[in-house]
């Protein structure tokens, strides 16, 4: 499991770098802190850091139980999956919200498959005593 641990990691440190985003923006476009909205941009990196944060809550268990009931090589294939549409989505996001489709569907449809194997994988074994 040291592979998907990798992972893990991996996507602690892209949400810190859209932390660290959000940081640089509220400096650039004037927006002081504990304020979310002001400037559309900033706005844009913020909202992008939030829906991280948000698929991150279910992405860290969902890509643990898939290495561990499924296989940790197919987690750490579609963790990289994952972790390559949340950066299209950062990316475009902020270029233009309306462009984000392929960086969300990248990281959503990874993060269900996910979901799904884990789920699939420990009722399996549960159902088959193993």
């Amino acid at each position: 499991m040291e592979l998907v641990t990798i992972i893990i990691m991996l996507a602690l440190l892209q949400y810190i770098w859209t932390v660290i985003r959000v940081g640089g923006a509220r400096g650039k476009y004037g927006i002081e802190a504990p304020a979310t909205t002001g400037d559309p941009m900033f706005e844009r990196h913020f909202r992008v850091q939030m829906n991280t944060l948000e698929l991150l809550v279910v992405f860290v268990p969902a890509v643990w139980c898939f290495g561990y009931y499924v296989g940790q090589y197919w987690a750490v294939g579609l963790g990289l999956i994952y972790l390559t549409g949340r950066i299209l989505y950062a990316i475009t996001y902020v270029k233009d919200p309306a462009s984000r489709g392929p960086g969300v569907l990248l990281s959503m449809l990874s993060t269900l498959v996910m979901v799904l194997g884990g789920l699939a994988g420990a009722g399996w074994k549960y159902l088959s005593g193993v």
